[in-house]
């Protein structure tokens, strides 16, 4: 069987867990080579060995992607230990929700810098070798709060509104060039960050089965089921796919009213 992702060095960031660890799973099944970046070096470490022992190529590099010289530095790195990158996944992110007028300074410069500004740290470091190379593909993990509101989580939303209008800002700059830039947008998904919104709440098995109640198809996706969607997003199975976002919430987001 062919390998879907033969030839592609895919950077990714956030790769340490969550969608992030299932993506590279996904990605090196495919023969796609990684170089993988989290800030938490530890967690990094040991699931990374653990895929390397897997027979998967590749490298890996704890960073903070706020820090444009360090990610800079880490694509360099990266083109030693795995080649020229011709893909990559902007990961990387986190929740803060706040309500507006209670937002504090440090939580909108940090949901700004990690969410939006990182990414384009990411963008700004491997456009250039992929302009030159002749071509790559970015993929961007959105979110459905990218172009719906729920109350209360401000300022997440902004930031992944603003990702998906660089998201189509840079596919449009970039077409010419055989750049094709688009965002995968989840919903919920059974990582940890969700785990740990449910034991937020007095009641953590109320909270998980409100949000099941929530989708028409009683469930939310699993890692795997969002790095599916990635295989085929950053392989050459969707040449003329640019500047757009797939969704991928089971049909939540279209729902005017929970059932």
């Amino acid at each position: 069987m062919m390998e879907r992702l033969a030839g592609k060095r895919i950077f990714v960031t956030g790769a340490a867990q969550g969608i992030g660890l299932a993506m590279a799973n996904a990605f090196l099944r495919e023969g796609a080579a990684l170089f993988l970046i989290d800030r938490d070096a530890e967690l990094l470490e040991r699931e990374a060995t653990a895929l390397r022992n897997t027979g998967g190529r590749l490298g890996w590099l704890a960073a903070d992607i706020t820090d444009a010289a360090a990610i800079s530095a880490a694509v360099r790195q990266a083109e030693g230990a795995i080649g020229a990158i011709n893909g990559l996944v902007n990961n990387a992110g986190v929740n803060i929700f706040a309500e507006p007028l209670e937002t504090t300074d440090e939580e909108w410069n940090r949901c700004f810098d990690i969410n939006l500004k990182g990414a384009w740290n990411c963008c700004k470091a491997v456009l250039p070798g992929m302009i030159e190379a002749g071509g790559g593909v970015i993929l961007n993990i959105a979110s459905t709060h990218a172009f719906t509101i729920i109350p209360h989580t401000f300022p997440y939303p902004l930031a992944k509104h603003a990702l998906l209008g660089m998201t189509k800002s840079l596919g449009l700059e970039y077409a010419a060039k055989n750049v094709r830039v688009n965002a995968l947008a989840p919903g919920y998904v059974s990582t940890q960050k969700v785990v740990d919104y449910w034991n937020s709440f007095p009641d953590p098995e109320a909270a998980r089965a409100e949000t099941m109640k929530l989708h028409p198809g009683g469930r939310i996706a699993s890692p795997e089921e969002i790095a599916m969607a990635a295989v085929f997003m950053i392989s050459d199975e969707c040449p003329f796919m640019n500047a757009t976002c797939l969704t991928i919430d089971g049909g939540l987001s279209v729902q005017q009213h929970p059932a």
